[in-house]
């Protein structure tokens, strides 16, 4: 499958490793429902960094910077969402104007480290990428699950940790976009903020 621009989205037709125990725990829908209010701090979590190879930690960034979380929806490494792949290659290309505005994205997949690995190169990605198989992180965010994996939401978390902005999936509206969360972010990085 292809986009308008001709990018593979499915990078091939090898459905080897989809169906793990990962795809049985996510397969019964479960609709993206996360009560995370807005102006109250997230849940914690600790995650390996696949793109540099170091565990993170959501607090190391209190009271530093800003962060969005993008939680993603990967199948295997050669399968992709094809409304997340997208989204997945616009935060990369955009990733120097989020750190340049003093701004830390981290991408959090449910693939596991060694198929992380091969989408950290496949997708040539230069922000961190974290590793979460079990799903725990994604659920509790509760972001929902469909069809084997957890579905993609985001999350924006101001210098103090506290959640400026969430945007779930939905059929009529996938994924936030670089401009709307550019728009979310850029108040929270003035000197006031």
């Amino acid at each position: 499958m292809s986009n308008k621009q001709g990018t593979i989205m499915l990078t091939s037709n090898d459905f080897t490793g989809l169906i793990n125990r990962r795809f049985w725990n996510n397969f019964f829908p479960i609709p993206a429902t996360s009560n995370l209010q807005l102006g109250l701090k997230t849940p914690d979590f600790q995650l390996p960094d696949i793109t540099n190879g170091q565990l993170v930690r959501l607090s190391q960034f209190r009271g530093d910077r800003p962060v969005i979380l993008a939680f993603t929806r990967i199948f295997t490494e050669k399968q992709y969402c094809p409304w997340c792949y997208p989204h997945v290659r616009a935060l990369n290309e955009n990733y120097e104007a989020f750190v340049q505005r003093g701004i830390e994205v981290l991408l959090i997949t449910s693939t596991d480290e060694r198929q992380s690995k091969i989408v950290v190169k496949d997708l040539g990605l230069k922000m961190p990428l974290l590793s979460n198989p079990s799903c725990g992180v994604f659920q509790i965010y509760q972001v929902g699950q469909a069809l084997g994996a957890p579905l993609p939401g985001q999350f924006v978390l101001d210098k103090k940790g506290i959640l400026k902005y969430k945007h779930l999936f939905s059929f009529f509206d996938y994924n936030a976009s670089v401009k709307t969360l550019l728009e979310v972010v850029d108040p929270l990085t003035s000197p006031k903020a």
